[in-house]
């Protein structure tokens, strides 16, 4: 069987895209995240683990597209062990956080401290994305509202919807990611505030994860 990849139409995609920009600039999980993230590790950890939440993101995406993200979304079983794993790890990173703090602190002011790898940040951040059900229910919810059953090739429309969220979503979380991590800049000079800032950081990061376990309820 050839597969037939249809291109959504312009208006489609200009109507999603202003949908996306109303829901992600709203600060919400991503947007914490993120920030959390850029005063624990700075500018550069802070884009890194934007760019990995948004790879976490594909395969929600591709999920939706053949029908399986719908399946998820309706089963409330699946949906909660996928928060509660999601909304784990967030604490689990606020708390590495805030123990090495100190480290951190000395890794950017010019101690022996070994940074946090790049790889290691983005791996992070891919989790987070993958496991964010607010993400999921999103994309359940909205994606199909603006696909045309007519043109055919529906899985083709909805990963092109897909990728206008996440494009739309790296934009905005890397300024997010940016401006805190140019606050946190401005505390370096000294390794006790920037110690400070990171532990800051890793405690948006657990309150982040308590709010997604008690609040985060399936539409």
């Amino acid at each position: 069987m050839i597969y037939r990849f249809e291109v959504i139409t312009p208006s489609a995609a200009v109507a999603f895209a202003i949908t996306a920009v109303a829901l992600i600039v709203i600060p919400g999980p991503s947007v914490l995240f993120v920030i959390g993230r850029a005063l624990s590790l700075g500018r550069r950890g802070g884009l890194l683990s934007v760019v990995g939440n948004e790879l976490g993101v594909i395969p929600l995406v591709l999920a939706v597209a053949f029908g399986i993200g719908a399946v998820v979304s309706a089963s409330l079983v699946v949906f909660t062990i996928i928060k509660v794993l999601g909304a784990a790890y967030l604490v689990y990173l606020g708390v590495q956080a805030i123990r090495h703090r100190r480290d951190h602190a000395t890794a950017v002011t010019g101690g022996g401290a070994r940074p946090v790898s790049d790889w290691r940040i983005l791996l992070q951040g891919f989790t987070v994305g993958v496991t964010n059900p607010k993400t999921i229910v999103f994309l359940v919810a909205i994606l199909p509202q603006f696909v045309d059953p007519a043109r055919g090739a529906v899985p083709a429309q909805l990963i092109q919807l897909g990728l206008i969220f996440i494009l739309i979503a790296l934009l905005s979380d890397a300024v997010w990611a940016l401006i805190a991590g140019t606050a946190r800049g401005w505390f370096a000079t000294s390794p006790k505030r920037l110690a400070t800032m990171t532990g800051v950081g890793g405690g948006m990061m657990i309150g982040l994860g308590g709010a997604l376990v008690f609040t985060g309820q399936k539409n």
